[in-house]
């Protein structure tokens, strides 16, 4: 063979093998963050809050849990003031429930994901699981409808698959004030959920964007943030705004765990009961 021919198949061959090597990666689907197991054991406080978690899950009957980020996690705050007083909202609604507060300041639905694959939907049996997740996709990680969506999906489908008894209320993303990219994509997150749980039997969707609305508005009220020093774009709920999520989903709370509307009194008069009734 002559050299050139030679030197020109050597080549050839160069390029074949590097196209080889790289056609994987180039060829490769988009790996969609949102939807990954992603731990933040390396923080400390989170680590502690994980395991002492774990340890609750497991050490007396579950039968309602919340999973979230820091708006569920918000619900163990105790006031003064009141609009930091979340505790006697939650057990008003879900004290004697045998409930639990799985929130997490800061996790996204990456971070969600992983902790149920690490134990938080595993070894229990609620009747109901309340999600509200995806706020923090929007933020630092920056990953669009398009993103937050499949990942809210994944979380879904995760809790289907460990607790196929369970009764998921799935909340809505809430109405931020943080730029109009968030308010966009938030709004697109929860068109799309709606549809894909439209007419689900074991998914309840619930969008309480009307809730935080006022006029076509924002209404800044509902939101804690304006009060922090110095104050934080509005984003987490007011105790007095957090017991209105509460009331809003009771009605199919309560049904799911079989008991009374926590948001209707005790008692009726006798003239709120149905006819012939003693």
């Amino acid at each position: 063979m002559p050299k050139r021919q030679g030197m020109k198949l050597r080549s050839a061959c160069l390029l074949a093998l590097l196209f080889f090597l790289a056609a994987p990666r180039a060829l490769q689907a988009h790996v969609n963050l949102a939807e990954a197991p992603i731990s933040r054991m390396d923080l400390p406080w989170w680590r502690a809050r994980f395991e002492a978690k774990e340890a609750e899950l497991h050490s007396r009957p579950i039968a309602l849990v919340w999973y979230g980020d820091s708006i569920t996690q918000n619900w163990e705050r105790s006031g003064p003031p009141a609009w930091r007083d979340f505790a006697p909202i939650w057990q008003r609604f879900y004290g004697g429930r045998e409930a639990i507060n799985l929130g997490f300041i800061g996790d996204s639905t990456a971070n969600l994901i992983w902790r149920i694959m690490h134990g938080e939907a595993s070894g229990i049996a609620p009747k109901v699981a309340i999600v509200e997740i995806g706020a923090n996709n929007f933020g630092l990680p920056h990953w669009p409808a398009s993103e937050t969506v499949p990942g809210i999906e994944a979380v879904v489908r995760l809790l289907r698959e460990r607790l196929p008894a369970t009764g998921i209320v799935l909340l809505s993303v809430l109405p931020s004030e943080r730029s109009d990219w968030v308010s966009e994509n938030t709004v697109l997150t929860n068109a799309a959920l709606a549809r894909i749980y439209a007419g689900s039997r074991t998914v309840h969707f619930i969008d309480l964007t009307g809730l935080f609305m006022k006029g076509g508005k924002l209404d800044r009220s509902l939101f804690l943030d304006q009060y922090l020093t110095p104050p934080d774009p509005l984003l987490h709920p007011t105790a007095q705004a957090q017991g209105r999520i509460a009331a809003a989903i009771e009605p199919t709370v309560a049904a799911l765990m079989g008991d009374r509307n926590r948001d209707l009194p005790a008692t009726l008069p006798l003239a709120a009961r149905a006819p012939n009734t003693p």
